[in-house]
């Protein structure tokens, strides 16, 4: 029988457990300063070139409200949808939010895939983050800057589904094997009115390694 819970994570507390199996996922609730948050989420927006998203659906494109960037280092290509992508540089901010993202989660991260959504007409479908580039012992690490929005996990086998609200400042840390059995989505919502920008830090396996 399907499972569903909604996790709340309690005010302050360093490191929360997502999942109870098939992987791990932990949540940092306010990582960075709320005025850090809005600083960066302008900053980024005018400093990056940000594009609608391109995807193949029934063999054909769809070109989506949400708009996104990809960040990384030069050899860093990356297919997501059947549409290739090419890095556009780290910028000073990145480059600090990354450096705080790897300490926290014992990992290196080489690229930075930004997602911007309008209000909660805009979400993202169910999927995992398991494209063949991406190195599967990786962690994926996660900031969420901007409005408070729904996110959940389903479990790929036994359709379990797990959800929480991630707020501004916060940061989720998906560990390996989590991507070879959960899916996961952002929520469509009537109730969020404001931006929200995520930040996906990730690591590509590049010809050089």
């Amino acid at each position: 029988m399907m499972q569903s819970t909604l996790f709340e994570a309690p005010f302050n507390n360093p490191a929360v457990s997502i999942l109870s199996k098939d992987g791990s996922a932990h949540y940092y609730p306010k990582v960075f300063a709320e005025q850090d948050c809005l600083r960066w989420m302008s900053q980024l927006q005018s400093s990056l070139s940000w594009k609608p998203e391109q995807l193949m659906m029934f063999g054909k494109l769809v070109t989506t409200r949400r708009k996104v960037a990809w960040v990384g280092d030069p050899q860093c290509s990356y297919t997501y949808s059947g549409v290739q992508k090419f890095p556009q540089a780290w910028t000073s901010d990145l480059i600090l939010i990354k450096k705080h993202l790897e300490e926290i989660s014992q990992a290196e991260f080489n690229s930075c895939l930004l997602n911007l959504y309008y209000d909660g007409d805009d979400g993202m479908g169910w999927h995992s983050d398991d494209e063949k580039e991406l190195d599967p012992r990786s962690p994926i690490a996660s900031l969420s800057l901007g409005a408070k929005r729904k996110f959940a996990f389903r479990n790929k086998k036994d359709k379990e589904t797990m959800s929480l609200f991630l707020e501004s400042g916060s940061a989720l840390i998906m560990h390996a094997p989590t991507q070879e059995y959960w899916q996961h989505a952002l929520l469509k919502t009537k109730t969020a009115s404001d931006i929200r920008m995520n930040l996906t830090f990730r690591k590509i396996n590049t010809r050089d390694e």
